[in-house]
């Protein structure tokens, strides 16, 4: 198996990882088909624990290796660091400025993006949507920087960050579905809804991964890119949202959780 998956392209890889990310949101937002509702402070411990995996993830899995790669250039090994970071944040910015969503937790009035009349339900999804890209990225920029033969690369390192995104994904999943279930849609509707938020990862990571491919010079640019994009969401939705119930000392504690069980994954197994 693991012979089958090493002789595939890094497009093909990047794409079977992402579709294993959505398969374990799907397998989250399943959840609904069991419970109505979920105790607040168990959401927040997930949405922590979320926050924690993308928080190592951006480190270990992503800026760590673009420092390393950027060293066999001749600028500076920071540089690269930097300013994919700090794009990759930005470009956030402005897809959050322009994407009609509404952070879990939060009243109708404060919905963000273009103003629109689309339901709630809606906009709820489009938040984790745009959530999930960066994750979808970060593993495709990982599988496509096989391709590009950097010893600092390896297989087990973009796999490992699949398996991070993944584990995270399935809290998150179960985070979109019982909400909206909880707002009366159908148990159906709900599932459907918090699988397909999850749809946009394969969609990213091959992008990613077709974009170190066809330009190797940028791999260190995208890794950083990525983590800045995930650093970005982490702040700007994951923590408010674990907050907003003043339910810090969970959010907090599975937070720390997350941040260890992915740096375990990427420092034992990458």
């Amino acid at each position: 198996m693991i012979l089958w998956f090493k002789e595939l392209s890094p497009i093909i890889q990047a794409l079977l990882a992402t579709c294993f990310t959505w398969a374990v949101t799907s397998a989250g937002a399943s959840l609904v088909f069991f419970f109505k509702t979920i105790n607040r402070k168990v959401l927040d411990s997930m949405l922590g624990f979320a926050a924690g995996v993308m928080i190592a993830a951006s480190f270990w899995s992503l800026l760590a290796p673009a420092i390393e790669m950027a060293k066999e250039s001749s600028l500076p090994a920071w540089f690269p660091a930097v300013l994919g970071f700090l794009l990759g944040g930005l470009f956030l910015r402005i897809v959050d400025n322009l994407l009609p969503h509404l952070h879990l937790g939060f009243p109708d009035e404060q919905a963000e993006g273009i103003k629109t009349k689309w339901q709630r339900s809606v906009l709820l999804v489009l938040a984790i949507t745009l959530h999930n890209f960066p994750e979808g990225l970060a593993v495709g920029v990982a599988f496509g920087a096989l391709g590009a033969n950097l010893p600092s690369a390896t297989l087990a390192g973009a796999v490992v960050l699949a398996i991070g995104i993944g584990i995270q994904n399935f809290p998150e999943g179960a985070a979109v579905s019982v909400p909206l279930r909880r707002e009366g849609l159908s148990r159906f509707k709900s599932f459907w809804y918090g699988q397909l938020s999850g749809v946009v990862e394969p969609i990213a990571g091959v992008i990613g991964a077709a974009a170190v491919l066809l330009m190797k010079p940028i791999l260190p640019y995208a890794l950083s890119f990525a983590a800045g994009a995930m650093i970005y969401v982490v702040i700007e939705e994951l923590i408010p949202e674990s907050q907003l119930e003043s339910n810090s000392d969970v959010a907090t504690t599975g937070a720390m959780l997350g941040f260890a069980v992915m740096m375990l994954l990427d420092v034992a197994l990458g």
